[in-house]
């Protein structure tokens, strides 16, 4: 922290994406600055010209819709601006633990294999195997090395995993 409490550059959080994430994200910011905020802008003045504004209901309406995408819009902005696209040379130096970017190959202690590829938070999808590193499996996951054993609480009960491999998504 620098002085007056605000953040530097080196206290920055550096979110590291897949490059399908970012290209998610980023058309989504296309999305919300070029075509919602549009509409909104128009529902807007809709509800101007439909008349009075002080007991209009679609006008509250349509302003807190407008505060709400400001808001995503300022948040992905944020995010992508503190985005590092992963790539595969960024592992090269890998301590050989789990961590963001890595996939890893785990058995359960009766004998199910899994492949989990662990991910920021707001990229998780586990359908698609992208875990976050903050759910319960990726956080257990974190730090770990091949050959570990790491026992997870979920709500099924608890589960043992062998980790069995650990290698770059990418």
């Amino acid at each position: 922290m620098s002085i007056g409490g605000q953040s530097d550059a080196s206290d920055r959080k550096i979110y590291r994406l897949t490059p399908e994430g970012f290209k998610r994200m980023k058309e989504r910011l296309d999305y919300l600055r070029d075509v919602k905020r549009r509409e909104v802008a128009d529902y807007i003045h809709e509800a101007k010209e439909a008349g009075d504004i002080s007991e209009s209901s679609a006008y509250e309406e349509a302003k807190n819709d407008q505060a709400m995408l400001e808001g995503e819009i300022a948040e992905l902005e944020k995010r992508l601006g503190l985005s590092e696209v992963m790539t595969p040379d960024m592992h090269a130096d890998t301590d050989g633990t789990v961590r963001i970017g890595m996939q890893v190959e785990v058995e359960t202690d009766r004998g199910t294999k899994r492949m989990f590829k662990i991910v920021e938070t707001f990229e998780a999808d586990p359908k698609a195997g992208l875990i976050s590193d903050q759910a319960p499996v990726g956080k257990a996951l974190m730090g770990h090395r091949e050959g570990d054993e790491v026992s997870v609480s979920t709500p099924g009960g608890v589960t043992t995993y062998y980790i069995v491999s650990i290698r770059p998504m990418l």
